[in-house]
């Protein structure tokens, strides 16, 4: 287990926040929550994200648009994308656009904490990994 990473989570669901939160927060990282990417985009904590979750549908700002916004921005950090709706076209999508793990709600907890961790040990801060 990876400790002490600051996860990211953007969703405009309050349930999904909070659950991801208590989850995250269970295996020792440092958690943020918003409510929409704009908001995130407006944090401080932009810069020191170690791993982004984020919802693919929201209402101004999809997670694919923040996914571009923060690579226009030269942010790297790992970006995993949850949905409601898990069609294929989305999941191409999401591939396509270099997303580090994709995932359908309601999801497997274990199944994504294992990707955060992996992503987690896979990017190093400083790189463009």
């Amino acid at each position: 287990m990876v400790l002490s990473n600051t996860i990211s989570v953007v969703d405009d669901d309050p349930s999904i926040r909070v659950a991801l939160n208590n989850l995250l927060k269970s295996q020792g990282h440092i958690v943020h929550t918003f409510a929409s990417a704009e908001e995130f985009l407006e944090s401080s904590q932009l810069n020191s994200t170690s791993c982004v979750i984020a919802d693919v549908q929201m209402p101004t700002m999809s997670g694919f648009e923040l996914l571009e916004q923060m690579r226009a921005q030269g942010h790297a950090a790992p970006f995993i994308l949850i949905t409601a709706f898990a069609d294929d076209r989305t999941r191409a999508r999401a591939l396509s656009a270099g997303v580090t793990g994709f995932f359908a709600k309601p999801f497997p907890p274990l199944e994504l904490m294992a990707r955060v961790d992996e992503v987690l040990r896979e990017h190093r801060p400083g790189t463009n990994a």
